[in-house]
């Protein structure tokens, strides 16, 4: 039997947008959808929901929780992390990657443990270290998954100043698993750089990332008219953007956007 989100969170007892921030942060979502209809919950994916209410209910953290239920070997990376260590981090991402793919392994492992530890250090001052480890292994992990060779048809480049460029080497993996050939300038790009790779590239859409809108601030949309322009990150809510930029605000929407537009 299949069942609408309406459906299983009066179900299960939970606002719909709790149902929605599951689907969205740890891949808790319905497995099936029909052609031209809304996504749908199947049976298994009504019980999995159960025992996320469960196991939250009783105190477990939404992201543990998750983690289990997802594959619970992927708790593999969160003892690793625990212990520092870099190879086992790297060796467990890749593992993922390779099985579930690069969307998945981000969605419903590696950013619910990201949204946890920097939970912790905001509420403990701790764990920074473990942090920073974790987040070099997965950029690692990421850039060994594969590259699609040719010219360059995305350009990928944080805002200038904006130094959490990891998200901008998932979204060059995810679309190399598309076969897609992303260039990724890293972490603070300044503006003239941006605009001069561009102009040397002339790729068919450029993606810029901001986790504050200190960074987003910087960015020059004036000099990039001629060009698609996506932005991502939480920099850009309530930013008034120029007309015809556009923000993504999930991975897989940003694929399946970038892969619309070339």
């Amino acid at each position: 039997m299949e069942w609408s989100a309406g459906a299983v969170a009066r179900m299960l007892g939970i606002a719909p947008t709790t149902l929605r921030t599951w689907d969205r942060r740890y891949g808790l979502g319905p497995s099936t959808r029909q052609e031209g209809k809304h996504r749908r919950y199947s049976d298994d994916d009504l019980a999995r929901l159960k025992r996320m209410v469960e196991l939250t209910g009783s105190g477990v953290a939404p992201a543990s929780a998750a983690a289990t239920l997802v594959a619970p070997d992927d708790l593999d990376f969160v003892a690793a992390a625990d212990r520092m260590d870099a190879a086992g981090m790297r060796r467990v991402a890749a593992d993922l990657i390779a099985r579930h793919g690069v969307v998945h392994t981000w969605d419903a492992v590696l950013v619910p443990f990201l949204v946890e530890i920097g939970e912790r250090v905001a509420s403990t001052a701790v764990g920074v270290e473990i942090e920073h480890v974790a987040s070099g292994s997965i950029t690692d992990a990421m850039r060994a998954s594969g590259v699609a060779v040719g010219t360059p048809a995305v350009l990928l480049a944080c805002a200038p100043d904006e130094q959490h460029s990891l998200p901008m080497d998932v979204l060059a993996a995810a679309l190399a698993e598309q076969d897609c050939v992303a260039r990724n300038l890293g972490a603070r790009v300044p503006a003239a750089a941006l605009v001069s790779a561009v102009r040397l590239l002339r790729p068919e859409v450029v993606v810029v990332w901001a986790h504050d809108r200190v960074y987003a601030d910087q960015v020059p949309f004036a000099d990039l008219r001629d060009v698609p322009v996506l932005v991502a990150g939480s920099g850009w809510n309530d930013v008034p953007l120029p007309p015809g930029v556009s923000v993504v605000d999930t991975l897989r929407g940003a694929v399946e956007t970038i892969l619309s537009r070339i």
